[in-house]
């Protein structure tokens, strides 16, 4: 049961991150902003790439940072990196030992540029490679998909924005998301008894728009990674653009909706889905209306910000991968073909 055990104890894990590496997230937003950083240029493969996206989002509306994220085969095989002036060049991986992340923050500080690494080996090598590390202290993680080690990458990251912010209110949000979590981890038995309905399903799309762009990406990988689904994740936005032909009547849709600013598009979008194109909807949001178009719904608190909301939703996603790959007959400790630790170059 390592994968369900790790799930279950991610309240504790970053209920413990916010106490240890306060003021390390501190530390690193004083070095930023006396280093005259312009934007991030950030390095990551899968779960980590995908806390990439959360980033993305996150430094960008809250501290109005630019963020790009690094093609590393352009530092690799090519050999033709690009000016990286003016960047604080961040690598997150949980391992620290894939060879393409190091050599991104190896040629930042070739190039005279701040690095930052977020990762849950401090000692790795690109953990000794950049300026300033973040140790996301999630513990072994033991199973190969990742699930503690991405909601530490995604708290790491929102501690280090908050700290740049100097805004005590975010802090006092990022306070409240272990019990959050544990609110959605609650629903456990919900989750699955819904997960059994979709023993049969072999393919489905999985929708998110803005910060929780990148909680579509994680969840479609648990469930390529565990289920062997042919998961697509897209924007909602982007799924407007070709992809929605393949919906037709019981076409499986996965979908995260936070009330923010993308309400409303989102809301009258999963409208057309259900009631013009017959999907079938299963939502993590906490938006009612939201909820009630879902034939599977899993709630999240009304008072998780959407800035936040990544940390949160991906829960009941983690879980329904989870059941899943168990009502499938599957071993959810032993995916075919994937090692904990893959090292690209």
């Amino acid at each position: 049961m390592t994968l369900y055990s790790e799930i279950m104890e991610q309240p504790a894990r970053l209920e413990s991150l916010l106490v240890s590496q306060r003021n390390n997230a501190e530390k690193i937003s004083l070095a930023i902003k006396s280093s005259g950083i312009s934007y991030v240029f950030l390095a990551a493969r899968g779960t980590s790439d995908n806390a990439g996206r959360y980033a993305n989002y996150l430094l960008g509306a809250v501290n109005h940072l630019p963020l790009a994220l690094a093609t590393p085969s352009l530092f690799t095989y090519y050999q033709q990196p690009p000016t990286l002036k003016g960047a604080l060049v961040m690598g997150i991986s949980q391992s620290g030992q894939s060879p393409d992340i190091v050599s991104v923050l190896d040629e930042g500080k070739n190039q005279g540029c701040l690095t930052l690494a977020i990762t849950n080996e401090p000692d790795s090598p690109l953990g000794k490679m950049a300026d300033l590390v973040f140790p996301i202290q999630a513990g072994l993680e033991r199973a190969v998909a990742a699930t503690k080690t991405y909601t530490s990458e995604l708290m790491a990251i929102a501690m280090i924005s908050a700290a740049l912010s100097g805004d005590q209110q975010m802090w006092n949000r990022l306070k409240e998301i272990p019990q959050w979590i544990n609110g959605a981890l609650q629903q456990n038995e919900t989750v699955r008894e819904a997960a059994e309905r979709y023993r049969y399903m072999q393919q489905c799309v999985v929708l998110g728009r803005g910060f929780n762009y990148a909680t579509a990406f994680e969840w479609a990988l648990k469930l390529k990674e565990l289920t062997y689904v042919e998961a697509e994740p897209y924007s909602s936005a982007d799924f407007q653009h070709g992809p929605i032909a393949m919906v037709a009547r019981g076409f499986p849709v996965m979908a995260i909706l936070s009330s923010g600013a993308l309400t409303n598009s989102s809301l009258s979008f999963l409208e057309h889905l259900k009631q013009d194109l017959l999907a079938e909807l299963v939502v993590i949001s906490n938006v009612q209306k939201a909820l009630e178009l879902g034939q599977v719904r899993f709630v999240i608190s009304a008072d998780v910000p959407e800035s936040l909301s990544p940390i949160v939703n991906i829960i009941p996603a983690q879980l329904f991968a989870y059941h899943l790959t168990l009502a499938k007959g599957y071993d959810p400790e032993n995916p075919r073909t994937i090692h904990k630790v893959t090292e690209t170059r």
